[in-house]
Parts: structure tokens; C-alpha cells; sequence
């Protein structure tokens, strides 16, 4: 397996970037290439840092970086030496089988859009994003991708997140659900009421319509919604996540009673925390590309880089582009064909 790394991309580039990549190849023999996009000159020094001498990297210098306060599409387009932009050519021209960057997510979606194109059959690329529950780990799908999203779209999100369930997480005939105000079918928008007959009529393991109290007490294995309303979805979660840890850790540090039961409840929060934390999971994959792209927090640590380039291998693996292909070709040919009438 051959991985491009975006070595620039992050709040915490090259240096967190770096050590995700040393810790990814320590951990993954199964990696041929580690390709290092960025600055040769700063990520020299931060493997020199480290001690790296791993035979497998390669440093692929870019002299320009995409920053958060540019516009996406423009910054793909102007900046052609930008080191997302040069991991993604290494992607094109086959020298690698997937990049993996914690930097710009529209820049990272614009370049493979722009660069890669879509699967056959796919409109938009979608990003699906992994969030824990009591019972499983659910796939949100899109979660960041397309602000604006018809009900074609989400069929196509829903296919993609159902395939990734499928083949990456192992569940055999995963539900999805759509994200709606209401459980009922003439519930929401005109979108999401549309979308709703064409997932009924889908071959999919449709369940209906799903409301935000649900996604954790009530889990499909594929949520389905547009780009605006799961990238909310998914901040709000995280800053929840966050605030009752902070909320819990001011409670049990009052007095010396409740720090004795905070010592004896250690290992549940614990595990809780690992459960909930956006490290675990390393990055979220772009599907719908011709290519693999894991889009990681820019916000990585180390562990965070790690995972994310694990991710990267297990589609590798799993090769979900052409699954994705026959899923949506297999949908596309049955609403192709008119029902025969009932005599």
C-alpha cells in the first residue's frame, strides 16, 4: 500500500503530522510508501526530530499550503504546488492508492473532485463520519461535503454509507435512516420527503425517517442527511462530548468523597472517553471519488494522524470504490425499469 500524506495540513502541521506518520508506519507493516507532501526543508527537521530513518518514506516537496482562510475551490485552482493538491496528483497518477490530510476539508474535497472526479454514477462525493453509540458505531453520511444536497444525492449517500458499513465495520445488512424532524414519512422538507420515497422503493435496508434524539438512544447504521445538517450534527456532539467531561471533572473534584468515587469509577470513564474520542476513529473518508481520501480533524494529534492513515489502509483493503459502483449501478438499473402491472 502506497499513502500520500498531506504533511502541511492541520492547526498542528508538520510536527503533529509527522509523528502520526512515524507511529503509523510502526504500527502498519502492511504500508510499501509513506509519501510526506510539505515543505522537504520542515519535515526534514521533524523527522530528524524524531530519529525517523524508516526506508519506506519518501519527502515529496510542496512549496505552497492551503490555509483555512481560503477560499476552497479558488486555493485549489491558484495554488497548484500546495501540498494537498501534490498528494492528490500522487493519487491520479498512481503512485499512490490514497492520501490522508487534516488540513482544508473543502480544499481536500475540491482536489479530488477536481483532480480524481467521481465514481461512475455518483454526483457528489460525500464525507461519512463514524459516531459512537450505546450499541454500535453508526455511520453520518454526509457530514460536511455538499452545504446543499437533492434527494438523488442522499440516495447516493445512503448507497455509499451502507457499502462502507457493509465492508469496513462488518454489518451485515445495515440499516439506514434518514435524518428528518419527524418519524413519520410527510415529515420535513421537500428534500428529505422526496428522499424518502426513494429510499422506500430502494433495495436498501430502510428504515425510515430518524430524529436527532435518536442518533444515539436509537441508532440506524447509516444515518443519511446533506453536508450542512450532519456537519452540525457532528460539532455539536463533539463540543457535548467535551463539555460533560469538563462538567464531570469540576462535580467529582468537590470534596474528597466524590474524588474517592471518581478513583473507583476511573475505569468506566475511561473507557467512555476512549468511546467518544474523535482519536480513535483517526479520519473520516471522502467517499464517492475515484480514490481513496481520509479527511482528518484539524485539530489531530499524533494518535489522531495514526488512525487516520489506518483508516486509509482498511478501504485500500476492503475496496469499496468498486463496491460503491455496482451498488449504485444495481440502483440505477431497477428504478430504470418500469414495474410490471399486476394482472
Amino acid at each position: 500500500m502506497r499513502i500520500a500524506l498531506d504533511a502541511m495540513g492541520g492547526d498542528y502541521a508538520p510536527r503533529n503530522i509527522i509523528e502520526g506518520a512515524v507511529l503509523g508506519l510502526k504500527a502498519l507493516p502492511e504500508i510499501e510508501k509513506l509519501f510526506l507532501v510539505g515543505d522537504a526543508i520542515a519535515i526534514g527537521n521533524e523527522l530528524k526530530r524524531l530519529s525517523c530513518k524508516d526506508w519506506r518514506i519518501e519527502v515529496y516537496h510542496a512549496s505552497e499550503v492551503v490555509s483555512m482562510r481560503d477560499s476552497a475551490a479558488k486555493a485549489v485552482r491558484q495554488k497548484k504546488d500546495a501540498s494537498i493538491c501534490r498528494a492528490v496528483d500522487l493519487v491520479k497518477n498512481g503512485s499512490a492508492h490514497a492520501v490522508v490530510s487534516a488540513g482544508h476539508t473543502g480544499a481536500a474535497v475540491a482536489a479530488c473532485v477536481l483532480k480524481l472526479r467521481t465514481l461512475k454514477g455518483i454526483e457528489r462525493p460525500a464525507v461519512a463520519c463514524l459516531l459512537p453509540s450505546q450499541s454500535n458505531v453508526f455511520v453520518l453520511i454526509d457530514a460536511g461535503a455538499n452545504p446543499d444536497s437533492t434527494p438523488d444525492n442522499l440516495v447516493q449517500f445512503a448507497i455509499m454509507g451502507s457499502v462502507f458499513s457493509r465492508h469496513v465495520l462488518g454489518y451485515k445488512n445495515p440499516s439506514v435512516a434518514l435524518m428528518s424532524i419527524g418519524e413519520e414519512d410527510m415529515k420535513g422538507n421537500d428534500v428529505t420527503k422526496e428522499a424518502f420515497k426513494l429510499l422506500k422503493a430502494s433495495n436498501l435496508n430502510f428504515r425510515g425517517n430518524i430524529e436527532g434524539h435518536d442518533l444515539f438512544e436509537n441508532p440506524s447504521d447509516v444515518v443519511v442527511c446533506d453536508g450542512f445538517t450532519g456537519n452540525v450534527v457532528l460539532k455539536t456532539s463533539e463540543a457535548i462530548a467535551r463539555a460533560i467531561f469538563s462538567w464531570l471533572k469540576h462535580e467529582l473534584f468537590l470534596n474528597p468523597v466524590r474524588k474517592l468515587g471518581a478513583k473507583l469509577a476511573e475505569g468506566a470513564f475511561k473507557s467512555i472517553r476512549k468511546k467518544t474520542n474523535y482519536e480513535e476513529y483517526g479520519g473520516m473518508p471522502l467517499l464517492g471519488v475515484n480514490g481513496i481520501c481520509i479527511i482528518a480533524h484539524g485539530a489531530s494529534s499524533a494518535l489522531a494522524i495514526k488512525n487516520a492513515i489506518r483508516a486509509a489502509t482498511e478501504s485500500i483493503t476492503q475496496e469499496i470504490n468498486p463496491q460503491i459502483v455496482r451498488e449504485v449501478q444495481s440502483y440505477n438499473e431497477k428504478i430504470a425499469t418500469p414495474a410490471t402491472p399486476f394482472r
